[in-house]
């Protein structure tokens, strides 16, 4: 098994076809869109293929260490001119090929007039250690 993160990026990914900025989009349209969501997460704890997902704020700030004994630095929130990620998903699959295929069943999540969003998923596996080899 290797997990995988599903990044839902609103702004810095491509362009989905159905491209109408969620905060457009009518309440029956939004339940559409978290009701798909829930059914696919709940689907996949079945095939214990979920490991977890949450839904985000728009709000974040950029925090950096600046040395010893001061602040930390921070920039932001400016959601307006960075990415945003709207939520993500940890996946846990058989193989690469399993993780594309769930990533374009969660691109098909309902939007605006109940269409297909078509947005574009980042798919990123999570980094594990080489295996050790010993005699």
């Amino acid at each position: 098994m290797a997990k995988y993160l599903l990044l839902k990026h609103y702004r810095g990914a491509p362009a989905a076809v159905n491209d109408v900025p969620m905060d457009q989009w009518t309440p029956e349209e939004i339940s559409a869109h978290m009701q798909y969501m829930s059914d696919f997460a709940t689907r996949l704890e079945g095939t214990g293929e979920f490991v977890d997902g949450q839904a985000l704020a728009p709000e974040g700030t950029f925090v950096r260490y600046d040395g010893e004994g001061r602040p930390p630095v921070t920039d932001g929130p400016f959601a307006e001119t960075k990415d945003l990620i709207a939520g993500w998903m940890v996946i846990d699959v058989d193989s690469y090929e399993r993780a594309i295929e769930l990533a374009g069943e969660l691109s098909a999540a309902p939007g605006a007039g109940g269409k297909p969003i078509h947005e574009w998923l980042e798919l990123r596996p999570f980094l594990t250690e080489p295996p050790t080899i010993t005699e």
